[in-house]
């Protein structure tokens, strides 16, 4: 018998969950969900052919699951009434959110790099406004990109720029005990912005010096951009607030690709990590099986204990 299922099963008989007969045939049958080393969280519309698709079904599905987590980009522009519905499924099915993305992100011209007040002005209203949508759906972490380079000015002045944008929303947020994670991205899916590497996210954190400004460390994306991923996290430790995955080339789940996500999981979980790793990612085969794929996929990589 697999060692967590026996855990499970002395802890349950500890408590007297099999002390009758008729309890026991009710359950016998039931498989255990299973139990995962780290808080990995799927994202909706990654499990549609299994559990439809309303929202409420796909969390009660990703619980089924044994995944203990949830980060959804879009959670700021949902209805209040489908964000509080989320809310009190996650919190019934004991799920923890992950990131939403926090504001527009300029994908094509500067932002925050440029230094333009009216530009900084609507960003930090945009973290105002995301602040009560956190709370609403009990969310720690927010993702913050901070656009495009302005190529009209030295990197100097535009890393001054960026840096007092997020002293000043860090402002915002520390009351309230929120991170906005700041997200490198690799210059062959998205050339040409400001933040690429994670020693340049490091330093902006340490430059900002706040609680509520940390990195979030894309390991698909770094792996792109930077590779000698497990020395570039433990030199960016003390600076990373979560984490989101994908294997590479391909974007999809870990297993299909180069990343050695057993050992990096590894490392990750021998820190003590606390925070959450979003399966940013997509499925790398379609239907029930492609979803059966990425649950498999996951326990794989998740067998370093």
């Amino acid at each position: 018998m697999n060692r967590r299922n026996f855990t499970q099963l002395a802890g349950a008989s500890g408590l007297g969950l099999f002390a009758g007969a008729t309890t026991f045939a009710s359950t016998k049958n039931t498989q255990l969900k299973h139990v995962f080393n780290l808080p990995y969280a799927p994202h909706l519309g990654m499990f549609k052919h299994h559990a439809g698709k309303d929202p409420i079904d796909q969390l009660n599905f990703m619980a089924d699951q044994g995944f203990m987590a949830f980060e959804d980009n879009e959670m700021r522009n949902r209805e209040v009434s489908l964000q509080q519905k989320m809310a009190a499924t996650m919190q019934k099915r004991g799920i923890r959110m992950g990131v939403f993305v926090a504001h527009k992100i300029y994908w094509r011209k500067p932002n925050l790099a440029s230094g333009d007040q009216a530009l900084r002005k609507e960003f930090l209203n945009y973290i105002k406004e995301a602040i009560p949508v956190a709370k609403r759906v009990n969310a720690k972490w927010m993702t913050v990109v901070p656009g495009h380079l302005d190529l009209s000015q030295n990197m100097a002045y535009q890393r001054a720029h960026v840096v007092e944008s997020l002293k000043q929303a860090s402002t915002l947020l520390e009351p309230h005990g929120i991170v906005m994670v700041l997200e490198p991205l690799n210059f062959r899916n998205h050339p040409g912005l400001f933040l690429s590497e994670s020693p340049q996210a490091y330093e902006i954190c340490k430059a900002v010096d706040s609680p509520s400004c940390k990195i979030l460390f894309d390991i698909y994306h770094q792996q792109i951009q930077e590779g000698n991923l497990i020395p570039n996290i433990e030199k960016c430790w003390e600076e990373i607030g979560y984490f989101q995955i994908g294997d590479n080339p391909g974007r999809k789940e870990p297993t299909t690709g180069e990343i050695n996500y057993t050992n990096v999981f590894k490392y990750i979980h021998s820190r003590g990590f606390d925070g959450i790793l979003g399966m940013e990612h997509g499925n790398s085969r379609p239907d029930k099986e492609g979803e059966q794929a990425v649950i498999d996929a996951y326990k794989k990589v998740d067998q370093f204990i």
